[in-house]
């Protein structure tokens, strides 16, 4: 029941966030460490656990879906333990038809990821006093609710408050304060900060 109530308030939080969204001017106040470094949409990478479509055209027989295995690679018809982990799908693709074109001629392969995870670099760890730590695969404009949401919430003994996100930038890790009771509880807007690949989320126990 207090799981419900949990996602019911957050369910409730992010309605509000949106029409506040609709219905302000963004801020120029913003911090820095909450830009993105480039408006350029990243690529993604796949990584262990993803769930790829490999289709040949024209060769039915020997595509196939298929996970990535966690040593990040994958066997197909006509090709073992080929690396995946770390390329596109479209370079993954090029890779294949390299491998097969010695048992088919001008070979054209699309590889399409169906359940992402990702690579560590580009998801999001929640560690600390949420209902349901875990990894989260990272996509564009994810929020620090939307994670929230996929967690579960707040323990009862978490310090909301005190959490932080860890943030490497030019190579050096950088500690970014994360308001969750004020964005869970209080709504507060300025609070929901957008998460960046590879964060980690800390979310400290609190002492009384």
């Amino acid at each position: 029941m207090r799981s419900d109530k949990i996602l019911t308030r957050l369910a409730g939080i992010g309605l509000i966030l949106m029409l506040g969204a609709c219905s302000s001017v963004p801020s120029s106040t913003s911090t820095d460490l909450n830009t993105p470094v480039s408006s350029r949409v990243s690529e993604y990478l796949i990584g262990a656990g993803d769930q790829l479509n490999v289709f040949v055209w024209r060769n039915e027989e020997i595509s196939i879906t298929i996970p990535v295995r966690p040593d990040g690679r994958i066997s197909t018809p006509l090709v073992e333990d080929m690396i995946a982990v770390g390329k596109t799908p479209t370079r993954l693709a090029r890779d294949i038809e390299k491998r097969i074109s010695k048992y088919i001629r001008n070979p054209q392969v699309t590889v399409i990821v169906t359940n992402f995870v990702g690579s560590l670099k580009q998801q999001i760890r929640v560690i600390g006093q949420a209902a349901e730590p875990q990894s989260l695969p990272y996509r564009q404009q994810l929020t620090l609710l939307d994670v929230m949401i996929q967690v579960g919430g707040l323990t009862d003994f978490a310090a909301g408050n005190n959490a932080k996100i860890i943030r490497k930038i030019n190579g050096a890790n950088t500690e970014i304060p994360a308001r969750l009771n004020d964005l869970i509880k209080k709504g507060d807007i300025g609070a929901n900060l957008v998460m960046h690949p590879g964060d980690i989320l800390i979310i400290p126990e609190s002492w009384f």
